[in-house]
């Protein structure tokens, strides 16, 4: 077995490179990985395929901690509920103080003891009464982090007008600015309409297939044309 497998997180539902060690994991198995949140639940998705061997992305593969028991299942179960309560009731205390931000998303620390409330705004918000409110109600470290739409749409989800789960919330680990121009430079037709994403910027996508725009085969007499 390789050293480096395939996992889809259980809670952003992203496939994420995961070095194993020593450990032994296969194609259905649950296991505890590494994550800026102390620890997320995932399984086991791929061994073999290219994708999670690739030599340039190894480094960027995160560790496991141990094979998911039966307990830490029941953890993330009861964290996922405790997320959708804290969720709620941000969203009413935002509406009690007449705040112009979106609460996104909510992520509590596997060891209970900080949630990260993320939001979108078009400029800077004065929550400082609102964290003092759910640090007493939830009795825990509070920290409201500001994320732009690309990164709302990455952590939502959702499906693309491919048909596909958004590149974002699937594979992507940055995002590359993307322009107009490489829209142009493919000859599409500017419809916003056509050419934005669910976050409502460009398609990622359109950096993706300006890559291969380099080399395209001549229609007329088959000759390989270099861009």
């Amino acid at each position: 077995m390789s050293d480096i497998i395939c996992a889809k997180s259980e809670t952003s539902g992203r496939l994420v490179r995961v070095r194993v060690g020593e450990l032994a994991l296969h194609v259905g198995d649950r296991c505890i990985i590494e994550s800026e949140l102390g620890g997320d639940l995932a399984v086991v998705v791929d061994e073999t395929s290219t994708y999670c061997h690739n030599p340039k992305a190894a480094k960027m593969a995160v560790s496991v901690i141990r094979k998911a028991a039966p307990d830490d299942i029941r953890k993330f179960e009861w964290l996922r509920e405790k997320e959708a309560e804290a969720y709620d009731l941000c969203l009413k205390r935002i509406t009690a103080h007449n705040l112009p931000m979106k609460l996104v998303a909510v992520r509590y620390f596997f060891n209970e003891k900080k949630g990260i409330f993320y939001y979108t705004a078009d400029g800077r918000i004065d929550f400082r009464e609102l964290v003092k409110e759910l640090a007493k109600e939830l009795r825990m470290r509070i920290e409201m982090r500001q994320v732009g739409v690309r990164d709302e749409a990455k952590m939502i989800g959702g499906l693309g007008v491919c048909g596909r789960c958004l590149c974002c919330s699937s594979f992507m680990t940055t995002f590359a600015p993307v322009t107009i121009q490489k829209a142009r430079k493919q000859q599409i037709v500017i419809n916003p309409t056509k050419i934005s994403g669910q976050c409502g910027r460009l398609m990622c996508c359109l950096g993706f297939e300006e890559q291969t725009e380099g080399r395209m085969y001549s229609q007329s007499d088959d000759r390989l044309i270099e861009d």
